[in-house]
């Protein structure tokens, strides 16, 4: 009886693990992937791209570094009030642990300083996702409402950025209290006969909303940022409807006409300036 010797067929899918040894490793850092249109990025392009995606133009968040970094003249900003930082004034729990924590990503919810614009002298206050989502507390309040006084005495027009998931809870109605706080530092501001301009990026909302965020003279967007009171979910809960699908956004809010204008990243700096200088700033 005759054996056949039988060989089996070669895998190519054998030795995989000797042929993935030889893929050069890429660290995760390196690659982003846009949430809107899926695609993945070079970390170092989006970055080169004012972390705006190359394919479909997704604005991506800016903490409040790179955004003084993208409006404020190089080595302008002069930060003020860099001291004041958020304590656990009512003792809520698990406060001081999320504090902490925060801390070590920002020093606080928004910064404030004095720069100049394109050569313009201005006070600019940018707010931070970077701490709590940007929410406001007492100390956001208080720096905001100094950076207003600040700009009032000295004839200044301002400009605020503002990101926060809105009043913050762990402070209670201290917290809320800083809506009519702020407001009354805009008043005077504009009682002064002075410009204040406001960047809404994504998300604003809450109490940051119905305060300073839409008292600017000039209200303006980055694309499709997410500008509300209550957020979709809560609302969709309680009217029991489904919403439209770019409900909220900046273009669909610019649409109602509760802002002026929704201006792409790369413009923002050079249309703060012309504003600055339509309003008689920077001349002489």
């Amino acid at each position: 009886m005759d054996f056949f010797a039988f060989v089996k067929p070669k895998n190519e899918l054998e030795n995989s693990a000797e042929k993935q040894q030889n893929v050069p490793f890429v660290p995760e850092e390196m690659w982003i992937k846009c949430p809107k249109c899926n695609t993945l990025l070079l970390t170092t392009d989006m970055e080169e791209n004012l972390r705006v995606c190359t394919h479909c133009d997704h604005h991506f968040r800016m903490n409040a570094r790179q955004r003084i970094a993208l409006l404020a003249d190089k080595h302008s900003f002069r930060e003020s009030d860099k001291d004041l930082t958020s304590r656990n004034l009512l003792d809520f729990p698990g406060y001081d642990e999320k504090l902490e924590k925060a801390k070590k990503k920002a020093n606080e919810s928004v910064r404030c300083g004095e720069c100049t614009i394109e050569g313009i002298r201005s006070v600019l206050c940018v707010m931070d996702a970077d701490f709590m989502m940007g929410s406001m507390g007492t100390v956001t309040g208080e720096k905001i409402t100094r950076a207003f006084e600040y700009a009032t005495e000295q004839s200044l027009p301002i400009v605020v950025c503002t990101v926060s998931g809105g009043a913050r809870m762990q402070e209670g109605i201290l917290s809320l209290m800083q809506m009519a706080k702020t407001s009354g530092a805009v008043k005077r501001h504009s009682d002064a006969g002075l410009l204040y301009i406001t960047v809404l990026t994504d998300p604003t909302t809450g109490g940051v909303t119905a305060s300073f965020a839409m008292e600017g003279d000039i209200i303006l967007a980055e694309p499709n940022a997410l500008v509300a009171f209550a957020g979709p979910r809560v609302i969709e809960q309680t009217m029991r409807q489904k919403l439209p699908k770019d409900f909220q956004t900046a273009e669909f809010v610019l649409q109602k006409g509760f802002i002026d204008a929704v201006v792409k990243r790369d413009m923002l700096k050079p249309t703060i300036a012309r504003l600055l200088k339509l309003h008689g700033y920077g001349e002489g």
